[in-house]
């Protein structure tokens, strides 16, 4: 049974006196444990796409549905406990604030979910480790390299062990070792830990690390 279904997803903005449509009639399942990779150039709809899948957006037709939960239909304030139970996310840019060090950025989910100190920490160190990070566990942001920024995002991604993880061209900034480097561990934890990550990326090979390639062109789905 997929985690996540797509169905018939339309999503048009206005600009002017024109509209536009971003997601052209999208129908898309996504399997538990599966790196899927939604593959681009900008502006074809796929970061829409992904953010309608997460309910960052809503769609202007269509339905998303979570285990039988329609998304599309949650008010926003049950949308946004629902994301912050069952979902992580992983950018681009890291998005890790620059006065706390990685410990504190890893374990501020936790804090959000009433979780005490001693159990925050506990569970961070053993996010950083196994990222490889427990001695830089101390450090804030400035002090790190882009792919240990990475790592520190990732790790406060799955810190609340969500069922599905959101990708928004998580390499973009790093070379391209790191960039491997960061694929295979997401890989890998995808597959160990059987969650889903949804990848979106414009690099034919960043993709090439996933399960599966959904190509977009100008809002629709290339088969």
């Amino acid at each position: 049974m997929p985690i996540l279904e797509l169905k018939n997803i339309i999503k048009k903005y206005r600009m002017g006196d024109s509209v536009v449509t971003a997601v052209d009639n999208v129908t898309l399942n996504f399997e538990p444990g599966e790196f899927a990779a939604i593959l681009g150039t900008s502006g074809c709809g796929k970061t829409t796409l992904m953010n309608i899948s997460a309910g960052l957006e809503r769609p202007t037709k269509g339905d998303v549905v979570f285990r039988n939960i329609v998304l599309s239909k949650l008010k926003e304030k049950k949308m946004v406990i629902f994301r912050r139970r069952y979902m992580g996310f992983i950018f681009q840019s890291y998005n890790l604030l620059p006065a706390l060090t990685a410990l504190e950025n890893v374990s501020l989910p936790l804090l959000f979910d009433g979780i005490g100190k001693k159990e925050r920490i506990k569970r961070a160190m053993q996010m950083l480790d196994m990222m490889g990070l427990a001695d830089r566990s101390r450090h804030k942001p400035n002090e790190l390299s882009g792919g240990q920024q990475q790592r520190v995002s990732i790790a406060r991604a799955l810190i609340t062990q969500p069922q599905i993880v959101f990708a928004d061209e998580p390499t973009g900034n790093l070379d391209s070792k790191t960039a491997g480097e960061i694929l295979n561990q997401l890989r890998n934890i995808a597959k160990k830990e059987n969650r889903t990550l949804v990848m979106v990326t414009h690099d034919q090979n960043v993709a090439g690390f996933a399960d599966t390639k959904i190509q977009m062109s100008d809002g629709r789905l290339l088969i």
